[in-house]
């Protein structure tokens, strides 16, 4: 029977609630903790921490401790499909190696830093020579760079493990076995990290909480005498928290956000997602492990409740007179769902975590705050979850995001190992190193500018690859420049197509030009007998005179065993007057080294001669002559352009050995020598 619209408005209102005295006096105590009592009270007040200790170790409440750990990027999003598993799967053996008894919370902050003070960095001082106008015009092109990407923010990340103990002397025993075995989980996957002292993490949280990059200063001298605590020196000027969705923290706002996941898959470009904004956003994880044998009785009894559920629809279906078999779709889903989960827990590597995923923001402005919130919540939306406002948990959002490893928020989202490390804490590698670092480009992933010291690097070579045109000889006169303009090292450029005069002679460096009709010669037999610190110069003169008679020679299996001795007896012969009398008109050329085979009167010696001789009395006998050429300047470019194909191979290679007794007497000055060549041409010694 249905009512009529007057019937309705006449019926009788539902009987209010009868509340028990337990459940008003629950009620009054919610209302008087978030009304408050009136009272102003300190920001120290609300830093959920008792004490920091100058090892790192933070106590939290009497019971519980905690301690950190920086970990730095490594490139996942650009590595290979094996690469990117093998980071997967370590990611979830540290997972795994959790146990209930430890909490970790997963921090990555993006911090503002002072962008004139930034852009200071990049300057390069004048030094009152003619290149101080070439200083600012570089100078000028590396701010506009750093304008360009987002090296304004400080991106770092951070793992907080949390545990309970009875005293500190128990904790601070178990944190340090915890740290060393984590260490060694993050460098099987390549990472670089270290657990931070009680300094460090002070600065973390002071920056946490001046989110513009003021500067941090602090000693644990400084509490005895001032009587004040380490919170005041990390302690925002302000924290209010009246408003529901948001709070203020100085002169800033701030709202925290928490991560509801819907979707049936996860993504492990999400957080990366998330932090590829040029704000300064913090993105918390909590991770809390359950008991694997808890965990698998907690599904096993909803399991059992499923079964209850379906049995009561079977039931309610039997006597309503349809079929049985027809059930609600919820019902059945999370039943199908609940097996699966068990079945994972029980026959895979996969246990069961608690996850809590915070999104904090700051800004200048409300309005600027809740656009950035705003462009979180489409990121959330692109991977089919949301981001909803911590409503009237605004500073227990605010604490939880900080990293010491406690979590005052009660909205958890249970997910196995692996669902949990698909939250990959990795995007890209960054290149960017102080001191004498110089600029290399822009980073494709996060459009950061490249900033890297070659001679701090594991191996200071390197090789540029690419197609014509695509700008190799353009990025080496880049990074001529750079080595120029900051620092005082040598350059040597070999010079093969003379393209590099017009930034020589610019840099008031020195050209040699080798060829048939020059009047620039250099000897290949010229030794230094500063060649090696430890080497005999004269084996290592042999070795280059080796290389350069199997290039003469050309057969496909090089020299022979007899021709090679034959060569070097010869050159302990030419060597013998310039070693007793070391003076430049005694140095051996290649028409002495000529005679000194044929003297031998054997075919072997005969034959290398005779290969010799197109070099010596031949139409290219360029190379038999004193060197007449100095390459004392700080900037030395070998044009071997009009060498010819003959030639060009044994002019390269007769230039790195000319240039190696220079890089022997500058490591002697502890100064490098740079050496930058158009071709490639296999030698016995590198030159860097």
């Amino acid at each position: 029977m249905r009512l009529s619209k007057k019937q309705k408005n006449e019926a009788p209102e539902k009987t209010p609630v009868k509340l028990t005295r337990a459940e008003k006096k629950e009620i009054q105590a919610i209302i008087r903790k978030y009304k408050g009592d009136g009272k102003p009270h300190s920001a120290q007040e609300s830093i959920p921490y008792e004490a920091m200790y100058a090892d790192g170790v933070c106590r939290l409440t009497p019971g519980t401790f905690s301690k950190c750990i920086e970990f730095a990027d490594i490139s996942y999003q650009l590595a290979l499909n094996d690469t990117k598993t093998a980071i997967f799967e370590s990611l979830c053996d540290l997972y795994n190696y959790l146990d209930a008894s430890i909490h970790v919370q997963f921090s990555f902050i993006n911090r503002k830093i002072d962008p004139r003070q930034y852009a200071k960095q990049f300057e390069l001082a004048p030094r009152g020579d003619d290149f101080d106008e070439l200083r600012a015009e570089y100078t000028a092109i590396l701010q506009e760079q750093l304008a360009k990407g987002n090296n304004g923010l400080v991106k770092t990340k951070y793992m907080t493990y949390t545990i309970e103990a009875d005293n500190l002397k128990m904790a601070r025993a178990r944190l340090n076995r915890i740290e060393a075995d984590l260490l060694s989980y993050f460098k099987s996957m390549g990472c670089a990290a270290h657990g931070m002292d009680g300094r460090e993490r002070l600065e973390v949280l002071h920056g946490a909480f001046h989110p513009d990059g003021e500067p941090f200063s602090f000693d644990w001298k400084w509490l005895a005498l001032s009587g004040l605590s380490t919170k005041d020196f990390i302690a925002p000027s302000s924290l209010r928290f009246g408003n529901a969705r948001m709070f203020g923290m100085g002169g800033k706002y701030g709202a925290v956000s928490f991560l509801q996941i819907l979707a049936p898959e996860l993504s492990d470009e999400m957080l990366s997602d998330f932090l590829n904004t040029e704000t300064g956003i913090v993105v918390t994880l909590h991770v809390q492990a359950i008991d694997q044998g808890e965990a698998i009785k907690t599904v096993k009894r909803k399991i059992t409740d499923l079964d209850a559920m379906k049995i009561q629809e079977q039931k309610r279906a039997v006597r309503s007179g349809y079929d049985m078999d027809i059930l609600p779709s919820d019902l059945a889903t999370y039943g199908q769902e609940a097996k699966d989960l068990l079945k994972t827990l029980q026959n895979r590597n996969e246990r069961l975590f608690q996850l809590t995923f915070l999104v904090r923001h700051t800004a200048d402005t409300r309005q600027r705050l809740e656009n950035e919130v705003f462009r979180a919540a489409g990121v959330a939306q692109k991977y089919n979850c949301s981001l909803i406002r911590l409503d009237y948990q605004q500073e227990q959002g605010l604490m939880s995001s900080l990293p010491l490893g406690a979590n005052h928020i009660q909205i958890e989202r249970s997910l196995t190992t692996s669902s949990v490390a698909v939250f990959v804490p990795f995007v890209t590698q960054e290149l960017f190193q102080g001191g004498g670092a110089m600029y290399y480009g822009i980073n494709a992933k996060s459009n950061n500018m490249i900033m890297l010291d070659r001679k701090q690097a594991r191996s200071p070579n390197g090789l540029k690859l690419g197609t014509p045109g695509s700008g190799k000889s353009m990025n080496c006169k880049t990074e001529i420049v750079s080595v120029f303009l900051c620092t005082t090292d040598d350059i040597y450029i070999g010079d093969a197509e003379a393209e590099y005069y017009p930034i020589v002679q610019r840099l008031h460096g020195q050209v040699i030009k080798l060829s048939p009709t020059s009047k620039n010669y250099v000897n290949p037999l010229d030794i230094n007998l500063n060649y090696s610190e430890d080497e005999n110069p004269l084996a290592l003169k042999s070795d280059f005179v080796l290389s350069f008679c199997e290039l003469v020679m050309g057969g496909k299996n090089g020299l022979e065993a007899i021709e090679k001795t034959v060569i070097d007896r010869a050159v302990q012969v030419i060597y013998r007057p310039y070693l007793a009398d070391p003076r430049p008109e005694n140095m051996p050329i290649l028409s002495d080294l000529h005679a000194a085979l044929l003297a031998q009167h054997i075919p072997e010696a005969d034959r290398v001669a005779q290969a010799l001789d197109l070099y010596v009395s031949g139409s290219l006998n360029v190379f038999n002559h004193r060197t007449n050429v100095n390459i004392e300047n700080r900037l030395v470019a070998f044009d071997t352009k009009e060498l010819g194909k003959q030639l060009k191979k044994l002019g390269m290679l007769i230039v790195q050995d000319q240039i190696w007794g220079r890089v022997t007497q500058n490591r002697n000055r502890r100064k490098s020598t740079w050496y930058f060549c158009d071709e490639f041409h296999r030698a016995r010694r590198s030159v860097a």
